[in-house]
Parts: structure tokens; C-alpha cells; sequence
């Protein structure tokens, strides 16, 4: 029996039906794993299942018998693969499971941002309507996307997918080039003339040294349309404690994120003094996250642990 272990399970929604693989096995689950107890939970399996429990260098040394790690998620950097690689252990990813539920959420935080959804939301619980005595007021702005500019980061398949339900709606859609590359490919725009023309900005691009702080200060004095800029992305993209300054100095309309660079926010994070703003919206990693994505994610692992068991492996990242 080949002994597997999945180290997080409340990571999936309870939703999901977590099916298990066809062959025989020895199935082992937790919802959670610390860190401490990585080596003791995995001693003697073959195949571990993680979606943000890091696996490092360490622990490949003490796990002779270990063969697989089934990365529930697209990214992986939890996983030391270059370790894994070394101790002949090899990693596998789920792709392509979010083109529905990423492109929608931040659609979500569009609207709601656009049109001063949670703002008017509160006002009508505080009273404001009643004491405006007529059928409307008009306390936030109200503005529509038709006619306006998209600017997106990123060209896999959330960005692409987001791209085309933009177009739908009347906006024009500009792909942004590499930060400081002049004259980038056809299709892209040059990444200060894409700061200066979005009305929108959503990020989509991996979290590298290269993208790290891709937006701070100096991007956010070349926003001239006073953008939306949304973080469906990764945590990290973005300086946050610069957004902040962002908006309060009005260089920004509204932001809506949904990757921070701690999760779950911690107690010094600087968007504590931003959460209550109208023009905010902060969602707990939660863009990926429909039921069902979810279940395709998990359809689609349990396929890669069978290929891989049958000698025929998919989605390997070493």
C-alpha cells in the first residue's frame, strides 16, 4: 500500500468531494500541519499532498521513502523543488483550474469599486438615505466602465481570460510590457505609457525578484487616470504601505486586493488603517476559490498522483 498524506485539508472548501486515487493506498489526513510537524507526519509516505504547508531542504533528508509532492495550487515556491530534485522527488502542480473564478472576482472588485457598491451599502445601514429625504443622494462617485481602459499585468490564462470578459464590456484592453523594456512585443504596451493610460489596473504575473515591488512610489506618480488597481494576483507585487499613500494622496480611485504579502494579515500591516475606507476592498485570498474551481483543482490532482503512479506524469514543475 502506498502511504499518502495530506497535510491541509482545510484549504478546500468542505464542498469539495475529496476523491482518492484509483490505485491501493494508505490515505492519511489533516486539516492543518505546522511546520514542526512536517518530517513526522510524511515519515514512511510516498506521496505528500500540500497546498501552502512549505516542504524545505531539511525535510527531504529525513524522508528516504518519500517519491511525490501533489501541489494543490498553481504556485509552488512553499516547495523547495531544486531539494526535492536532488533527493529524487519529484513535484507536481494544478494549472488552469481558475480561468472562471480569478477573472470573475476581480470583475466583482470592479463593479464594487467602480460604482461605490460597499460604500452606498453602508450609508443605507447608517441612516443616510433616511435623512437624505429624497429617492437617492449622492454621497460616493458613481461611474461606469464602458469606454475605459483596462490595463492588465500578465498574459497567461487568467490575465487572457480576463482580457476577453473586458472587451465584453466595452473597455479597451492594454497588456502591459516588461518594467523598463522600450520597445516591447506587439500587443503590449510600454509598462510607464500602460501606468499613465489605465483607468484600471489588475495584476496576473507570478511573484518573482524581477515583479517584487513592481508597483510602489514612483509607479503610482506616473498613474494619471487615478486608477482602480486590483491584486488578484500574488502578495508582494505591490509596496502596500506606498498604496496607502497612494490613496490618501488621491493618486488612486480605490483598491481592491486580494493577495497581501502576510496572510492572514498581521497586526502591523499597513492596510489597517485603510480596511474601513468605501473605497476599499480587501478579500481573504479568496479570487481562486469557487466551489467549483475548487473541485476541478482537486479532480485535476488526483489525476497527476494516478499518471504519476502509472509511470506517465503530468504537470511535473523539476
Amino acid at each position: 500500500m502506498i502511504k499518502t498524506v495530506f497535510l491541509d485539508r482545510s484549504t478546500l472548501g468542505p464542498t469539495v468531494s475529496i476523491t482518492k486515487p484509483s490505485f491501493g493506498h494508505d490515505w492519511v489526513e489533516y486539516d492543518r500541519t505546522a511546520q514542526s510537524e512536517v518530517v513526522e507526519r510524511l515519515r514512511g509516505a510516498q506521496i505528500a499532498i500540500s497546498n501552502k504547508v512549505p516542504i524545505r531542504a531539511e525535510a527531504f533528508e529525513q524522508l528516504p521513502d518519500l517519491k511525490l509532492i501533489a501541489v494543490a495550487a498553481t504556485g509552488y515556491d512553499v516547495i523547495d523543488v531544486e531539494a526535492a530534485r536532488a533527493h529524487g522527488v519529484s513535484v507536481v502542480n494544478v494549472r488552469g483550474y481558475a480561468t472562471n473564478t480569478v477573472p470573475e472576482h476581480v470583475l466583482a472588485l470592479m463593479f464594487a469599486l467602480r460604482r461605490s457598491i460597499v460604500g452606498y451599502r453602508q450609508d443605507v445601514i447608517d441612516g443616510e438615505w433616511q435623512r437624505a429625504q429624497q429617492f437617492c443622494f449622492f454621497n460616493h462617485p458613481i461611474k461606469d466602465l464602458a469606454g475605459t481602459t483596462m490595463g492588465i499585468v500578465g498574459r497567461g490564462a487568467l490575465g487572457t481570460a480576463l482580457g476577453r470578459l473586458c472587451s465584453a464590456l466595452g473597455m479597451t484592453v492594454l497588456y502591459a510590457g516588461r518594467k523598463g523594456e522600450q520597445n516591447p512585443p506587439e500587443g503590449y504596451t510600454p509598462f510607464d505609457q500602460f501606468l499613465a493610460q489605465s483607468d484600471v489596473i489588475s495584476l496576473h504575473c507570478p511573484l518573482t525578484p524581477e515583479t517584487r515591488g513592481l508597483i510602489g512610489s514612483e509607479e503610482f506618480a506616473q498613474m494619471k487616470r487615478q486608477p482602480i488597481l486590483i491584486n488578484a494576483g500574488r502578495g508582494g507585487l505591490v509596496d502596500e504601505s506606498a498604496l496607502v499613500e497612494a490613496l490618501h494622496s488621491q493618486q488612486i480611485a480605490a483598491a481592491g486586493f486580494d493577495c497581501l504579502t502576510s496572510e492572514p494579515i498581521n497586526d502591523e500591516h499597513p492596510f489597517h488603517t485603510i480596511l474601513t475606507k468605501p473605497n476599499v476592498i480587501v478579500t481573504p485570498h479568496v479570487a481562486w476559490a469557487s466551489e467549483e474551481a475548487m473541485q476541478t483543482l482537486w479532480d485535476q490532482l488526483i489525476g497527476h498522483i494516478d499518471n504519476f503512479h502509472k509511470g506517465e506524469p503530468s504537470n511535473l514543475v523539476n
